[in-house]
């Protein structure tokens, strides 16, 4: 078990950009801690991964032999939040179900997902898309006094910093002029600050949505935040769009498939979001069509 929680070189790299060389200490304490959770919660590590922000271990429960995932992050906030979240969607089928949590180790135990392949890697509409999100809207939690989440402008802020550091990480800033990047910021800060107060996954794309049982949709990995609920449906509107009419279409077409969203916000979401769905993929060197038309939306 302490060689799959070890985490190797090439990682640590990662996890230090994103944390500061101060992770590294964690790096070394992760294996004592895994070991330490899986007996607590009476667990067998099987296998392990992970993403920019976390490492997560594939276990399976003694007693009943049932699958189940450990997941663990440097930054105790980040699993605050995303707690927070799936609490407020327990029983919401189309939503990873937690289990278990030590918010002072940064620890979440979840509930297996079956089939579990990401939504990337396989065909999907627009229907589907609007399934879930009419089950992440129907939660009609807001800001209580104890929430630890931040508001969704905190989240749009995080977001356009990252981009900015990625392109100049990896010398591209010539793509986008910073007075362009400044004006799509600060269209986003404007919806966010305009919009209805929900619940929002911060982070819904279809990386981060499994296929669940019954073929339901079922989201992971929130990055949660109190906002505008039209800022999760971008991805699912800008997905495979290669020129503006068809963008306007599905931006209608889902509305009308989801009570509550506004066609008009979620066309001017994807105006001010578009630079942060161009800008991994630009840093990538990838010059087809559909980055093509992000780089001229970011631009209109």
């Amino acid at each position: 078990m302490r060689d799959l929680a070890y985490v190797t070189p090439d990682i640590r790299d990662r996890l230090v950009v994103r944390f500061g060389p101060g992770v590294l200490s964690w790096c070394e304490a992760l294996p004592g801690l895994v070991g330490e959770l899986a007996a607590r919660w009476n667990l067998e590590v099987l296998a392990a991964g992970g993403g920019g922000t976390s490492r997560v271990f594939r276990c399976s429960e003694r007693e009943t032999g049932a699958p189940v995932w450990l997941k663990l992050t440097p930054e105790h906030t980040i699993a605050g939040e995303e707690a927070e979240a799936l609490r407020a969607w327990a029983g919401t089928p189309s939503v990873v179900t937690l289990l278990a949590q030590d918010l002072t180790v940064g620890a979440l135990l979840l509930k297996d997902v079956r089939p579990g392949v990401p939504l990337r890697k396989l065909p999907w509409e627009l229907p589907d898309a609007a399934a879930l999100l009419r089950e992440l809207r129907s939660t009609a939690h807001t800001p209580g006094e104890h929430s630890v989440l931040k508001p969704l402008s905190q989240r749009v802020d995080f977001l356009f910093d990252l981009a900015d550091g990625m392109l100049t990480a990896a010398n591209r800033k010539d793509l986008f002029a910073p007075a362009a990047l400044a004006r799509a910021r600060q269209a986003a800060l404007e919806l966010a600050a305009s919009g209805p107060t929900r619940l929002v996954h911060g982070d819904l794309h279809p990386a981060n949505v499994l296929s669940g049982p019954n073929a339901r949709m079922v989201a992971i990995d929130p990055r949660p935040a109190w906002g505008d609920p039209d800022f999760d449906a971008v991805d699912w509107v800008l997905d495979g769009v290669l020129d503006r009419g068809v963008l306007e279409e599905r931006a209608g077409e889902l509305a009308g498939m989801v009570p509550g969203q506004s066609p008009d916000r979620v066309l001017a979401w994807c105006r001010a979001l578009s630079p942060l769905v161009a800008i991994p993929r630009v840093c990538m060197r990838r010059e087809d069509a559909e980055t093509g038309f992000l780089i001229t939306l970011a631009d209109d």
